[in-house]
């Protein structure tokens, strides 16, 4: 028949559960507590955190609306997107203009000697590295030629040392031989490449293009150059991006102008509150989430990690308190008047498509102005909730440091508690091993003199 474990021999007392018992009994209350303190940081804390990273990404998109053409609704437009394409940014107006192309900005472009041995040809033959200087508006890139070195190890240098400085260089191969060409993403009438150094590959090279202007004009205005081809300070607000040279009549011979146009989409201007709408729902389900009573399944409420948060409640008032705010110079000045509400239960924003319709039809510059601008809903948004979002000093980040701090002091709390009750289930364990080796010594004794005892009280037979 199985029995309990008995540790003490001499006693027949199951002193180690004893000494269990009294180390529980000890450490209970204290392990307890930690572990309660210890979960609701560590929850509170994970809970800042989800709020804190959508904070961040809401207040990303607002920067990020604020300074494209989001709620202008304009968008550019070319009737020859292969002569040159355009987009609309801040400060764009209306209207159409057009556009002739008669020379694309080009690069510099050079080749060096023609090396009868093809790639594998050794350019150093010596037995000292060389100097290589590929110089370009006033500034020198020196490449230092090993010893033994070929035009493909030079090509390999040139492309791994000055890559990011917009230099390249290839090998073209022939039935003569092979030469280096070297090119630049640098672009423009002086921006010409040379060469010079030791090295030998410096000497005899020919240039293969010339850098130039992009030359266009804009309503048969006088000629304009560009030393790139992308043109950002002709018209306000607009960036073009020339592709080739205008074509030209088969009768006249005259260039064909391109009608670059910059219009009013109310589409993309819709798609732009329907992407703030989004980004502000987001930041609302996040804050929710964190801080709603939930019902369980024995139906009792389950109260979130933020539930009654003092300054969760301060911060959704701030970026209400925005949003409801009248702004903007035009006749419509709140979001309300575009069909734009928040759901009385659960605080989202939602658009009425056909007031929306009605509204911007007569009215659609409002809505830039209801957003944009130093008064505008998306600065408002910012600075309402710069408090918060603050990486060290905000509020949330000095929360986050709080509970990161106090899960670090439980964290001694529990180590000191573990050594504390290793201590005294030591200390137990021997005073009951010595209460055990007594008792053991006292049954003996007593065996000892109830033998004797016996003894007398049976004397031998005679």
């Amino acid at each position: 028949m199985a029995g309990s474990t008995v540790s003490g021999i001499g006693s027949n007392i199951d002193t180690q559960a004893i000494v269990k018992s009294l180390v529980d009994a000890e450490r209970v209350p204290k392990q307890t507590q930690i572990n309660t303190q210890s979960l609701k940081a560590t929850t509170t804390l994970s809970s800042i955190g989800k709020i804190q990273a959508a904070l961040d990404a809401f207040r990303s998109a607002l920067t990020t609306m604020n300074t494209n053409t989001t709620f202008t609704g304009l968008t550019g437009s070319s009737s020859d997107e292969k002569v040159a394409t355009m987009t609309a940014g801040n400060g764009a107006a209306t209207g159409s203009f057009k556009l002739v192309v008669t020379q694309l900005a080009s690069a510099s472009k050079l080749s060096t000697k023609t090396f009868a041995g093809g790639a594998s040809s050794v350019v150093n033959s010596g037995t000292t590295p060389k100097t290589l200087t590929i110089s370009q508006s006033g500034k020198n890139y020196d490449l230092s030629v090993p010893a033994g070195a070929t035009l493909q190890q030079v090509r390999d240098s040139i492309n791994s040392q000055f890559s990011t400085s917009g230099l390249s260089a290839n090998i073209l191969t022939d039935s003569t031989g092979s030469r280096l060409v070297l090119t630049s993403t640098t672009m423009g009438v002086g921006s010409d490449l040379t060469l010079s150094g030791n090295s030998g590959i410096d000497t005899g090279f020919t240039v293969v293009e010339t850098p130039k202007n992009a030359k266009y004009t804009i309503d048969g205005s006088i000629s304009l150059e560009s030393k790139s081809n992308t043109i950002e300070e002709a018209v306000s607000g607009v960036t073009i991006k020339l592709q080739s040279v205008s074509s030209k009549d088969s009768t006249t011979g005259n260039y064909n102008p391109v009608t670059i146009a910059v219009s009013t989409n109310n589409t993309v201007m819709k798609s732009g509150v329907k992407g703030f709408i989004d980004t502000y729902n987001a930041l609302v389900k996040a804050i929710s989430a964190e801080t709603k009573v939930t019902i369980g399944q024995d139906g009792n409420p389950i109260a979130g990690a933020l539930t009654g948060d003092a300054s969760m409640r301060t911060l959704v008032s701030s970026i209400r308190n925005e949003l409801n705010a009248m702004a903007g110079g035009g006749t419509l000045k709140s979001l309300a008047q575009f069909g734009i509400s928040t759901d009385s239960t659960s605080g989202l924003l939602t658009m009425d498509d056909k007031k929306w319709d009605k509204a911007v039809a007569t009215n659609s510059a409002d809505i830039n102005s209801i957003f944009t601008g130093d008064n505008g809903l998306l600065k408002r948004l910012t600075k309402a909730t710069d408090d918060y979002a603050k990486s060290s000093t905000g509020t949330l980040a000095e929360r986050s440091k709080s509970l990161s701090d106090t899960l670090t002091d439980l964290a001694k709390q529990q180590a000191s508690l573990d050594e504390r009750m290793t201590l005294l289930t030591t200390s137990l364990t021997s005073k009951y091993t010595a209460m055990d080796s007594l008792v053991a010594k006292l049954r003996a004794q007593s065996d000892s003199i109830m033998t004797t005892l016996n003894a007398l009280n049976n004397p031998k037979d005679k």
